[in-house]
């Protein structure tokens, strides 16, 4: 007789293998399932093959969470570095502080733009392709006051040749104290640099100007260059050979070189300068607009070299930031949506002779002060 049973039940394991557990008796009835396996199945050789569960499903919610946020913490470490990476390129070289006598802040943030003829960075070979001569130092090639508020932006073009009182001040070199005298605008800066400038303009409006920023020849190019060119529709065909422009009337888009001749040409302008700045205010809008557009600031590639390029040349104040840089620039992008007014300082003799100084131009007395006002109230610019 097969003693098979009977020495497992002398065994101290149970008859399914698990160790510890009572023996049950011959005949009794099966313990209750444990742990989740079936009664009846006999584990081992001859037995049923235990069914196989898969793995732990995984959580896709949790995925895409984690990853959002690895997503966000790389854009705002790639954000704040390049904001600071801007910011250090900014040439803080005019101090307003040293502005003397200066009118009280009216309501509003006030803006003056320079565009000089430096030609830092240019060679020999970039003068003659740019047409800009090979003077030394440099002048103020045009000047806008850009008004920000509660009632708009206006975009305020003064003529270089406006003739306007020049207010006393000292050499920077030579320690000389000057007198106050009646010259054209450009003559301050030539004089006494972004602070006399500043200080005139001041003098001149009553405005009080919270910002500065200068661009030259060669920073301008650069930007432009970077940004692929500007789209610009001209009016009527233009060739001036001082300048180098040479352009057919249509839409087309303009690379540095070709944007420069663009605005500092003014020989085929029946008022000249007064024609040239509003070709230069046209152009500013364009650039702005296009510079702070998605398609330049969400791409990298395009990005990188306009601050490189832009900033590597812009001169502006002590106390800008590039959070104030980029409100100017979104502030003259808002002048080209339409929601501001881009205008001249008004013009009671556009030729006036002077001595020494050639032919002028001299502001409206009534219109331009009333102008002046609305602007340090910032009130709606009514004055045409």
């Amino acid at each position: 007789m097969n003693q098979w049973p009977e020495a497992r039940n002398n065994d101290p394991r149970n008859p399914y293998g698990s160790p510890g557990a009572p023996i049950r008796p011959q005949g009794s009835p099966a313990p209750p399932p444990r742990d989740g396996y079936s009664t009846g199945q006999v584990y081992g050789r001859g037995g049923a093959v235990p069914p196989r569960t898969g793995g732990r499903r995984p959580n896709w919610r949790r995925r895409i969470t984690i990853g959002l946020l690895a997503f966000v913490a790389v854009l705002l470490v790639v954000s704040v570095s390049t904001y600071f990476w801007a910011d250090s390129k900014l040439r803080r070289e005019v101090d307003l502080g040293k502005v003397a006598d200066r009118p009280p802040a009216g309501e509003g943030t006030n803006y003056l733009i320079v565009g000089s003829d430096s030609r830092e960075g240019l060679s020999d070979e970039d003068k003659k392709e740019l047409h800009t001569g090979s003077a030394d130092g440099k002048r103020t090639d045009s000047m806008m006051i850009l008004h920000t508020g509660d009632n708009g932006t206006t975009m305020l073009s003064l003529p270089r040749d406006s003739y306007v009182t020049i207010p006393a001040f000292t050499g920077a070199k030579s320690g000389k104290r000057y007198p106050a005298s009646t010259h054209k605008l450009n003559q301050a800066y030539a004089d006494g640099g972004a602070e006399l400038l500043v200080r005139t303009v001041e003098f001149n409006t009553g405005l009080r100007i919270d910002h500065y920023a200068e661009i030259g020849f060669g920073g301008f190019r650069s930007l432009v260059d970077s940004l692929g060119g500007v789209d610009m529709c001209i009016d009527k065909p233009i060739k001036d050979r001082d300048s180098g422009a040479d352009f057919k009337a249509g839409c087309q888009t303009l690379d540095g070189k070709q944007s420069l001749a663009f605005v500092r040409q003014r020989h085929q302008e029946a008022d000249q300068d007064l024609g040239r700045m509003r070709n230069q205010q046209k152009f500013l809008n364009t650039l702005a607009k296009q510079a702070a557009s998605p398609s330049t600031i969400l791409n990298p590639f395009r990005l990188y070299p306009v601050i490189g390029s832009g900033l590597d040349t812009l001169i502006v104040d002590k106390d800008m930031e590039l959070w104030d840089l980029t409100s100017m620039f979104w502030a003259m992008k808002g002048v080209t949506g339409g929601d501001g007014r881009q205008l001249t300082v008004p013009v009671g003799t556009a030729n006036l002779p002077t001595r020494g100084d050639g032919v002028a131009v001299k502001w409206d007395p009534v219109k331009s002060k009333q102008l002046f006002a609305q602007l340090k109230n910032d009130e709606k610019v009514t004055v045409q």
